[in-house]
């Protein structure tokens, strides 16, 4: 199992494939699981480098304050460690939080940057919906682990989605449920995402820029999408209609076709 060590945490990380190097930033309590519609098909046009952030999955879980920035520098750190001097950002929801702090604090190293299902945090932005909020801080309220579970990872996905795909929906309830975040480190990732706030520096952000949303997420609204493109000069925006938060595995190769197409095509134009 790789691992390594930086910033004084082990991270778990894997590399898929040749080209140019593409790191993909998971959210809030997800581990690697969350790229099982992603990797196979990035991984023929781009070096892909996923990792398990501090504190879920296969890495080290320290039981201390946890920041986004303290994890952007995590990320910027195993960058580092692995010999990339540059490379494209795929950051989801907190992974969007972390994204975006990393092209703050260190911009030599990002190129290209996509965020997904994600906002620049503080007052101003369209709120997390009160029901979804009170599942994410107290869960579903039940007396079983794995219902409760099933409710909770059920607000990622669109209605249309959970009918249609109660199979696979169950397959990632497995995978989460078999390798459980322990609740302390849930609670370090959660403050982190919640005291997360960067709109006053969001316009600093002149990388080339995707930021793709589904219109029925129900964890952080699709206008969110539409400010941050209001506030990041150089960027684009892709919106998919019936899908939620996790739009990516829900339409999974609309979006890999979008995101190969907008990493590889030539930089340059009008905001559209």
């Amino acid at each position: 199992m790789p691992k390594i060590t930086v910033n004084n945490v082990s991270l778990y990380y894997e590399i898929h494939g040749n080209g140019s190097p593409l790191v993909l930033i998971e959210g809030l309590g997800c581990s690697k699981w969350m790229w099982f519609k992603q990797i196979d098909e990035l991984k023929k046009h781009f070096k892909v480098i996923v990792f398990d952030l501090r504190g879920v999955g296969d890495s080290e879980k320290p039981d201390m304050e946890y920041s986004i920035k303290l994890l952007a520098d995590d990320t910027a750190a195993l960058v580092a460690e692995l010999g990339f001097k540059k490379v494209h950002v795929l950051g989801v929801s907190m992974g969007g939080y972390i994204a975006q702090e990393l092209v703050l604090e260190y911009p030599d190293l990002v190129d290209r940057l996509i965020l997904c299902s994600t906002h620049y945090g503080g007052p101003n932005i369209v709120p997390i919906p009160l029901s979804t909020l009170n599942i994410i801080l107290n869960g579903a309220g039940l007396r079983n682990a794995l219902e409760n579970l099933r409710i909770a990872m059920s607000l990622n996905f669109s209605d249309e989605y959970l009918s249609t795909h109660k199979d696979e929906f169950e397959q990632i309830v497995k995978w989460k449920f078999e390798k459980p975040q322990p609740f302390y480190a849930y609670r370090r990732q959660l403050y982190a995402a919640l005291t997360f706030d960067e709109e006053a520096r969001i316009h600093l952000i002149k990388h080339p820029t995707l930021i793709m949303a589904g219109k029925d997420d129900k964890v952080v609204p699709y206008e969110n999408a539409l400010l941050l493109h209001s506030k990041i000069e150089n960027s684009e925006i892709e919106l998919f209609s019936n899908a939620g938060h996790m739009f990516f595995i829900e339409k999974a190769e609309e979006v890999n076709r979008k995101i190969i197409e907008f990493l590889t095509k030539p930089i340059g134009g009008d905001k559209k």
